[in-house]
């Protein structure tokens, strides 16, 4: 049976492991991005965990590399489009072209939105949806919409760019994120930002303080009017939110669903579905699996 190695890109942390044929992970890691060192010493990263595993299998018995990854990806060359300067000169890093030429593998590059998307409607929240969104919601807003299977990229690869997406002057990652969230509690209590984490915000919500409560409801607003937005543009059945402060789903679903009926035609409200994700640290390197198998035509 094949094995394939999996890596997952993030900001601060590297995922990385191996899955079987039928989607089984059969070891998972994880390392620091160290992002401030540039996109060249994370290619270097990418490298050596993949000389690792390559020396550790057996002659043909790895089936390729799956790589998600933040920032826009050209996912046809399987290079950094664009990314920010939370990770320097990574723009331009081409993972596909340096791993064929060193092992002679077959590369796949996602984004990491895409991914868990891809994750999401093949094994998770989404499964079986028509038409599909994924927002994930964290320093920023990630989008990713999935249409009868296939990812919608764009032009350019750069589709579902949703948290520049602008409500009245400001961007909607600028309102809805949970680097907002904890900007604006942090601010209101007097305190700084960096001793306030979302365990603490939601312990204290639940708990009754009326500063966290205001401010995660108006987060909420603010969210409900951007997935209006989309909605109205791509109509799906299903939309799924994802993102560390989102596995308080059970305490955030009524604060999202009841501005977001506001917002929304009744016709189109009643047809869709709010979930939360499923996947949760897993969600990039199941979707960069998915993304492999689709791009090389395994399923």
């Amino acid at each position: 049976m094949k094995k394939y190695i999996v890596i997952d890109i993030g900001g601060t942390a590297i995922k990385y492991g191996l899955v079987d044929e039928e989607g089984k992970i059969i070891e998972k890691h994880e390392m620091k991005t160290e992002a401030h060192r540039g996109g060249e010493a994370i290619l270097k990263k990418v490298i050596d965990l993949v000389a690792t595993y390559t020396s550790k299998l057996k002659p043909l018995e790895c089936g390729g590399v799956a790589i998600s990854t933040a920032g826009m990806v050209d996912t046809k060359n399987g290079s950094i489009a664009y990314a920010s300067d939370l990770i320097p000169a990574y723009t331009g890093i081409n993972f596909k072209k340096n791993i064929r030429e060193k092992f002679a593998l077959p590369c796949q590059v996602e984004n990491d939105v895409n991914c868990a998307g891809l994750a999401e409607y093949r094994s998770g929240s989404a499964k079986a949806s028509k038409i599909m969104v994924m927002l994930t919601i964290g320093t920023g807003i990630g989008g990713c919409a999935i249409i009868e299977g296939k990812v919608l990229e764009g032009v350019g690869g750069s589709a579902m760019e949703v948290g520049y997406m602008r409500i009245g002057d400001e961007r909607f990652e600028n309102l809805a994120s949970t680097r907002i969230l904890l900007e604006n509690i942090a601010r209101r209590k007097g305190e700084d930002v960096s001793k306030i984490n979302g365990k603490m915000i939601f312990d204290l919500a639940k708990n009754g303080d009326v500063i966290c409560l205001e401010e995660i409801d108006k987060m909420c607003e603010y969210l409900a009017q951007g997935l209006a937005n989309i909605a109205y543009v791509l109509n799906p059945d299903t939309i799924v939110l994802g993102g560390g402060i989102m596995a308080q789903g059970e305490f955030l679903r009524e604060r999202i669903e009841k501005p977001l009926e506001k917002f929304l035609q009744k016709p189109i409200f009643d047809k869709l579905r709010l979930e939360f994700a499923y996947h949760k640290n897993t969600a990039g390197m199941m979707g960069a699996f998915y993304n492999f198998k689709i791009k090389e035509g395994l399923c």
